[in-house]
């Protein structure tokens, strides 16, 4: 009886309270790992939020958000922008005009696992797709990039944990992908993603990614990036402190923004509801 007061919904004032909670935890990283907090991007997953808390995120400055799946993506995105034009001044978004993206106050991410014929709608919808996992889906995004006239900003996700269950090229062909990739006309190569296994202990996905960054810099060390190759997407809502004292500039943050955390005299640590 004693979760009864508990809920799975987190009003739109506490999904603010989140954010600017896991703001402060980037701040806190960056600074132990002697970084620019600015220089990491935050992609607030949507994926068990609602429109209303994505409204409120935007308000609160939240501009980067992801989704696993193109359709949800797609829906989001549509949803969003509906709301914003039928809300006008009643959702202000400040500081608009001066994002990129030729004014655009939101940039989609894909980060999901992504099939080949979802590619092209991935394309339309995705400020940048993380989840690029093969030479098939690094030719077609470039065959699509070439036919729109535009480069499709990709990072290529690599299985820095050898687990048969996830997604990504093994780390032995990085360097071969990262070069196949540089020769493809219509990319823009921007940088390695990876994700960690699950684990109650944050520290447990450390090796994970030092295993990606030193894939990075090596690869930068060749030049086989050029001057876009600037992005690491390690790190999630359990383990995104490590993966920027790692050097991650991108961290995917879904539970910890739209999710409650358990309620006081819970046995578990805040922190412990930080896992998706």
């Amino acid at each position: 009886m004693k979760h009864m007061m508990q809920t799975n919904i987190t009003s739109p004032a506490d999904v603010k309270a989140n954010l600017r909670h896991v703001q402060s935890r980037i701040a806190a990283a960056a600074a132990r790992a002697r970084r620019n907090p600015a220089d990491i991007t935050l992609v607030a997953v949507t994926k068990s939020g609602t429109l209303e808390q994505i409204g409120e995120l935007l308000q609160a400055g939240c501009r980067s958000f992801g989704e696993s799946r193109v359709q949800q993506l797609q829906s989001r995105a549509a949803d969003l922008r509906s709301m914003l034009e039928k809300s006008g001044p009643k959702l202000a978004v400040p500081d608009a005009a001066a994002l990129p993206g030729a004014g655009v106050p939101v940039q989609w991410h894909m980060i999901g696992h992504l099939q080949t014929n979802k590619a092209s709608a991935a394309v339309t919808h995705s400020h940048l797709i993380h989840s690029v996992d093969s030479l098939r889906l690094i030719e077609l995004l470039g065959d699509i990039g070439v036919r729109r006239g535009i480069q499709v900003p990709i990072l290529l996700e690599i299985n820095t944990t050898d687990d048969p269950n996830k997604f990504g090229m093994a780390p032995s062909a990085a360097f071969h992908m990262a070069e196949e990739v540089a020769d493809v006309p219509g990319l823009k190569f921007m940088g390695l993603m990876t994700m960690a296994r699950h684990s109650k202990n944050p520290a447990d996905a450390r090796p994970a990614f030092v295993r990606l960054r030193e894939l990075f810099e090596d690869i930068a060390a060749r030049k086989i990036g050029g001057e876009y190759f600037k992005h690491l997407s390690m790190g999630m809502s359990g383990d995104f402190e490590i993966a920027i004292e790692e050097g991650a500039t991108i961290v995917r943050v879904g539970s910890a923004l739209f999710e409650p955390c358990p309620a006081a005299g819970d046995p578990l640590p805040a922190t412990a509801c930080r896992t998706g």
